[in-house]
């Protein structure tokens, strides 16, 4: 029954609310045949539509018929887009995942390594000339070169400079002043300054006399730097020109040896991995990291190979290790070639974080000729390792079973694992 008239005479909101939609959709029709009736334009598609479509507030009388004009999207088609997105994200996860672990953290390909592949290379640059005033002349380009960057006790470093113009022509170039000095911060003692002498005579490190090169050594320890530890500046002024230039080498020096190499190196197979042997007399125990490069029979950079793990004070082994997948998958000449062995104490919350081992720069030693079958094929495996596939693998189980269910018929979209993983 209609609700009562409230006290101003008004009906009562109840029954406006239940009999607003029916009182809508009649004044549409009516508007609808009055519109009709004079031979003009019915209401647009949408005006009919929010007559008879749900809202707030509006009960819904029954199917809404499509109108022309307004198509409706097709929901089932987005959604079985987002099943398909979520399947490829699973596949994509597990197989780049597999893909990257199949070989140990500690022996790569050095093709994943590029920056590691020669690490006893010079630092060559070129750039503007940098004037003492400020600013730069890009009309004169200076030449530098430096022979390393981080440096063990005892160890040189050779730096170098030259100013061409735009077409490389050389030009001549005055070097003013050359000081090295160790970088300090806060209430640190300033550390001396040291003269560098850069000379262009064929001596020392200048290969070529008066070719427009100089050249100069940096022996730390033999100088008042000896026992300073951290970033060593070595500051030259010059001129060419006329103009006044300035330029900065920069490198990091460890005064201490936490250990020296002892013995000879020797080669094993292992776990079908091929293991170089290297002896580590330790002075300071801790935590070490080593690098080793390997290369093939026909002297192609094969693999970067890493010891990274805890020793104790004494002799100690330093296994690098080329690991038996690796060799079978690249089809590795054998024998190979370990070389250009660096490595360091890492010191955790200092700075420097590291305190330098003597490097054994160029051929360090060759494996036997062992038959590439003495290598196993098998992936790496670690509880980490096995812990993510397996997690990786019930994310693709899951997106799997939602598109199946939603889409019986439909093949699966292609695998980035070539051949599908499981995912049963």
């Amino acid at each position: 029954m209609p609700s009562r008239p409230e006290p101003d005479g008004k009906p009562a909101r109840g029954w406006l609310r239940r009999y607003w939609p029916a009182l809508a959709l009649g004044l549409v029709v009516a508007i609808a045949a009055w519109f009709g009736a004079r031979g003009g334009d019915a209401p647009s598609p949408a005006v009919q539509a929010a007559a008879v479509a749900p809202g707030p507030g509006r009960p819904f009388f029954g199917p809404v018929a499509a109108v022309p004009g307004l198509p409706l999207p097709d929901d089932r088609a987005r959604r079985r887009q987002v099943l398909v997105e979520n399947y490829q994200l699973a596949d994509h996860t597990l197989c780049s995942y597999r893909e990257s672990t199949k070989y140990p953290a500690l022996s790569r390909p050095m093709a994943q390594n590029p920056d590691q592949v020669y690490p006893n290379k010079p630092v060559d640059e070129m750039n503007p000339m940098r004037k003492q005033g400020g600013g730069t002349d890009p009309k004169i380009l200076l030449q530098t070169s430096q022979s390393r960057v981080y440096m063990a006790a005892g160890e040189s470093v050779a730096f170098s400079l030259r100013a061409v113009d735009a077409t490389g022509n050389v030009l001549p170039l005055v070097v003013k002043r050359a000081l090295a000095q160790g970088i300090t911060y806060g209430s640190n003692r300033p550390a001396p300054q040291v003269p560098v002498s850069f000379v262009d005579d064929g001596t020392g490190a200048d290969p070529v006399p008066n070719d427009g090169a100089f050249a100069a050594v940096l022996t730390p320890a033999q100088t008042g730097l000896s026992g300073f530890h951290g970033t060593i500046r070595t500051e030259v002024r010059y001129n060419v020109g006329g103009s006044d230039g300035l330029v900065l080498f920069d490198v990091i020096y460890s005064p201490e040896l936490p250990a020296t190499w002892i013995g000879p190196v020797r080669d094993a197979v292992e776990n079908g991995s091929l293991v170089f042997y290297l002896k580590l007399d330790v002075r300071q125990a801790g935590r070490y990291i080593v690098n080793g490069r390997v290369d093939d029979a026909h002297g192609k950079p094969f693999a970067l190979a890493t010891f990274n793990d805890l020793l104790g004070p004494g002799p100690n082994d330093v296994r690098l290790t080329v690991f038996g997948k690796l060799m079978r998958d690249q089809e590795a000449a054998l024998p190979l070639l370990l070389r250009d062995v660096d490595g360091y104490l890492l010191k955790e919350n200092a700075d420097p974080d590291r305190a330098m081992l003597p490097r054994l720069e160029g051929q360090v030693a060759t494996s036997k000729s062992y038959p590439l079958t003495r290598f196993s094929d098998a992936e790496w495996q670690s509880e980490e390792r096995s812990r993510h596939l397996t997690e990786f693998n019930k994310d693709l189980r899951l997106a799997s079973a939602a598109l199946r269910e939603f889409d019986p018929d439909a093949p699966l979209p292609p695998s980035e694992c070539g051949a599908r993983p499981s995912v049963r």
